[in-house]
């Protein structure tokens, strides 16, 4: 019995000889994994509107870690029509957003300083869509008809459409809706090719009873989103925004090769929001998203960057319609973290 109550002891001392060494083990685990979350950026990114597969890329980096795996620690703000991405980037609240191009270039014209780091819309998908049974099937038939415009940015394209085409129309005002055009209120339409136009489809109109005018086949073609910084804020941090483009990048590339996952994410956004979510709607989003980000044919960029001709082709219907004086040099709106403006 003295023997094993020996032994037992001899155990017990080792045993407690081994905490401290437990304790200093769990202390240096917490201690590394704080100093890896406090090694992340902390960076808050604004999309330009409410959550859906226009976005896609974004919530799957963040989803996915992918943010992180480039150093970063981003919050995503709901945008939507009550935050325009631009004015919450002006007022510091935001470091990174999405904007039109057309609505930097009459931002940075204003003074606003604001920096393109990448274009990731090639190809313009804002559209007129008409009714062929009020006979309009070319432009030219656009004339005296009744037309719903957009607000602001949206009527640049259009505008210059009919200029073009020495076509006068008769503007209606279009909320973001199309039961204008479903209840015959109007002739033609204003919609994005990865939203309004669905959305007429599914409301029972067949593809061949309308005659879409996509500006982007008529000259007209203005790159839209785009991530954008200020530009005191790109001066502070170069390595942060252009480790925000890396990632993005590689978000859409994982929502484009994971199309059924990157919905779910995108879901999962929407009903935290508590936005109406589509899953057959936003799986069309996401693909003409693909269409618009990488596309071929004439209207082909690189994902990524700014061309130099699409800058200039903006630059100058906004000068021409009166929305800026001089042309923003290009070198001072666009920094090259994905390259340098492809010519």
């Amino acid at each position: 019995m003295k023997d094993h109550r020996g032994k037992e002891g001899s155990s017990r001392g080792k045993a407690a000889a081994s905490l401290p060494a437990l304790a200093l083990l769990l202390v240096a685990l917490v201690v590394a994994t704080a100093h890896g979350e406090s090694a992340l950026k902390k960076v808050s990114f604004i999309p330009l509107w409410s959550p859906q597969a226009q976005f896609a890329g974004y919530y799957a980096a963040q989803e996915t870690g992918i943010y992180k795996k480039y150093g970063l620690d981003v919050t995503i703000i709901q945008g939507g029509p009550h935050k325009p991405s631009s004015e919450l980037l002006e007022k510091g609240e935001a470091d990174i957003g999405s904007i039109w191009l057309s609505t930097a270039l009459q931002k940075r014209s204003r003074g606003v300083r604001l920096v393109n780091i990448a274009q990731i819309v090639q190809r313009s998908s804002l559209m007129l869509i008409a009714k062929k049974a009020r006979g309009i099937r070319r432009p030219e038939d656009l004339e005296g008809k009744k037309v719903g415009l957009w607000g602001d940015d949206f009527r640049i394209q259009p505008e210059a459409f009919f200029k073009k085409y020495k076509v006068s129309v008769k503007a209606v005002t279009q909320s973001y809706s199309v039961n204008l055009f479903l209840r015959d209120g109007v002739d033609a339409a204003s919609g994005m090719w990865y939203n309004e136009y669905h959305t007429i489809l599914n409301a029972g109109i067949n593809a061949d009873e309308i005659t879409s005018f996509f500006y982007s086949d008529y000259g007209l073609n203005f790159p839209e989103d785009g991530i954008y910084v200020m530009e005191e804020t790109l001066k502070k941090d170069p390595a942060m925004a252009c480790a925000f483009v890396k990632a993005s990048m590689e978000g859409w590339a994982y929502a484009f090769d994971h199309p059924d996952k990157a919905i779910d994410i995108v879901l999962a956004y929407m009903r935290a929001a508590n936005i109406p979510a589509n899953r057959v709607h936003q799986k069309w989003m996401l693909e003409r998203m693909k269409d618009i980000i990488m596309p071929s044919g004439q209207t082909g960029g690189t994902p990524g960057l700014l061309r130099k001709e699409d800058y200039e082709r903006v630059g100058k219907e906004l000068k021409a319609g009166g929305l800026i004086g001089d042309i923003p040099a290009i070198d001072t709106f666009v920094f090259g973290c994905e390259g340098h403006v492809q010519k």
